[in-house]
């Protein structure tokens, strides 16, 4: 049994009953977020699409409290091993097996560059990436902060996705119509829209977007944050 929760803007939770994993863990200073970085439950590992502070968030803290393992890329994995984390570094279009299943590095059209972290220093350039993780039972797919592009069939042809997290509040990445094409190239069985309605600038209707998702015959799921979902 795979549980979803959506903390609000692109952070994510899953657990399964015997992993609990984070996905770009943005809760301090997430004006939508249902609860503080010190009431988020302990993880297993983190995964950080990129190292802008509304992906980053919460990492640090967090990966030290919990002292779990962060995935990210290269870049981004060395800098937080200095800042005392246990990481594992990955890249584009690389894949690893863990103790929760396999994780595949995806691409991302985004930019990425010196954002400041909570100690004041700066985050090295970085590849921003979404992921492709199998979670007990069930594929999910995050795309990170993306534009659209034509590989997501590559993505969906050769894994079926149970869950597809795609960005959907425009401005800074897709917009409702891009992201509802994109799941026409991923053929996700169920999607969940994130990076929205967090700040005005990335406001959207996210009604628009399930409703585009629901014609090609799929599900949209429209968690409040904080709201656990079984997929």
């Amino acid at each position: 049994m795979t549980k979803v929760t959506w903390f609000g803007h692109s952070a994510i939770q899953l657990q399964d009953g015997k992993h609990r994993i984070l996905i770009d863990p943005f809760i301090s200073g997430n004006p939508v977020a249902p609860l503080t970085s010190g009431q988020v439950q302990k993880s297993d590992f983190i995964l950080v699409t990129h190292g802008h502070s509304d992906h980053l968030g919460d990492t640090i803290a967090l990966a030290k409290r919990d002292k779990c393992t962060v995935i990210a890329t290269w870049e981004l994995a060395k800098y937080l091993e200095k800042k005392g984390v246990n990481v594992h570094p990955m890249s584009t279009g690389g894949a690893h097996d863990f103790s929760f299943g396999r994780v595949k590095v995806t691409p991302a059209l985004h930019g990425c560059g010196g954002d400041p972290d909570p100690d004041g220093d700066v985050v090295p350039p970085n590849s921003p990436v979404g992921y492709l993780i199998h979670f007990g039972k069930k594929v999910v797919y995050h795309a990170g902060d993306t534009a659209l592009f034509t590989d997501m069939k590559l993505i969906g042809e050769k894994t079926p996705i149970n869950l597809a997290c795609l960005p959907i509040g425009d401005n800074f990445t897709m917009g409702v119509e891009d992201a509802a094409r994109a799941n026409e190239f991923l053929n996700a069985e169920r999607c969940l829209p994130i990076h929205f309605n967090t700040w005005d600038i990335i406001k959207v209707d996210p009604k628009a977007f399930a409703f585009k998702i629901e014609k090609q015959g799929k599900k949209c799921l429209l968690p409040k944050p904080g709201e656990e979902i079984e997929i």
